[in-house]
């Protein structure tokens, strides 16, 4: 039984990076599920690394910092696939420079402005690039994270960007609604294990510190992000728009528990 109603259906996904990514494991399940999946990547030395992952699926190239190969990847993708039902944008970059993590009031404007640009303008550049592909009740969704007003010192400047692609939502949403039902949603997950998150300074024992703070003890799982993600590009959830999604398996309700206290005063 298609419960989910996606078999058939031609998803296009931007990001995968890795195995680890969040985005691979969206499009894996995606073709678990019978959806027909377009990768994009974001060049070709990725691509190469991508070899043995993508055998023979269909990949495209586009750095989404250049308006130049966006417009060609959507014309390429246009050729084979004149109406899309679904986007996954999986996107992030910060430019942290050579100085690593710095005091949140010491960022540059050349670093905010294009880690705003990658990572939460590019979502509006790939909603518009393929508006006259998606289909009339399409879902566009985004990779968040799961609080924006938290503030980790070794996150930086990258909590308030995902804080503008959050907004983002209702806005593209608002826009779309003039001339078609496309939704535009994000999962919004916890600290997870990828690749990206393991460049962080600091990461790995903001990691371990939420497994403690998760009241089932063992962390949010990329699959679990996944599976989400591929719930809100199904036709299932209709019914969700303009909404970010947050994956963390209880955490936030947790940050009290007693054991936790008791370890910090007592040490």
């Amino acid at each position: 039984m298609d419960f989910l109603q996606l078999a058939g259906r031609t998803i296009v996904v931007f990001g995968v990076a890795n195995k680890k990514s969040i985005a691979w494991h969206i499009g894996k399940t995606l073709e678990e599920v019978g959806a027909n999946v377009v990768y994009v990547v974001r060049s070709p030395q990725r691509l190469e690394s991508l070899a043995k992952l993508m055998q023979d699926r269909e990949v495209y190239v586009c750095d989404v910092e250049f308006d130049d190969q966006l417009v060609e990847v959507g014309k390429q993708i246009a050729e084979k696939h004149p109406v899309i039902d679904g986007l996954v944008h999986s996107i992030a970059f910060a430019d942290y420079d050579e100085s690593g993590i710095r005091p949140f009031h010491e960022t540059t404007r050349k670093q905010f402005l294009r880690t705003v640009d990658i990572s939460c303008f590019s979502f509006v550049t790939l909603a518009n690039q393929f508006k006259d592909q998606l289909s009339t009740a399409a879902s566009v969704i985004t990779i968040s994270i799961s609080t924006t007003t938290m503030a980790s010192e070794n996150y930086g400047f990258m909590a308030p960007v995902k804080a503008a692609l959050d907004s983002s939502l209702a806005f593209l949403a608002k826009s779309f609604s003039k001339f078609s039902e496309v939704r535009f949603n994000a999962v919004s997950p916890g600290l997870l294990k990828t690749s990206a998150s393991a460049g962080i300074p600091g990461y790995v024992d903001a990691y371990l510190y939420a497994e403690q703070v998760i009241p089932r003890g063992k962390a949010v799982q990329t699959q679990e992000v996944a599976n989400v993600a591929v719930f809100l590009l199904s036709p299932r959830s209709s019914g969700i728009n303009a909404q970010s999604i947050v994956i963390d398996a209880g955490m936030s309700i947790n940050y009290f528990d007693n054991a936790i206290i008791s370890k910090v005063m007592n040490q």
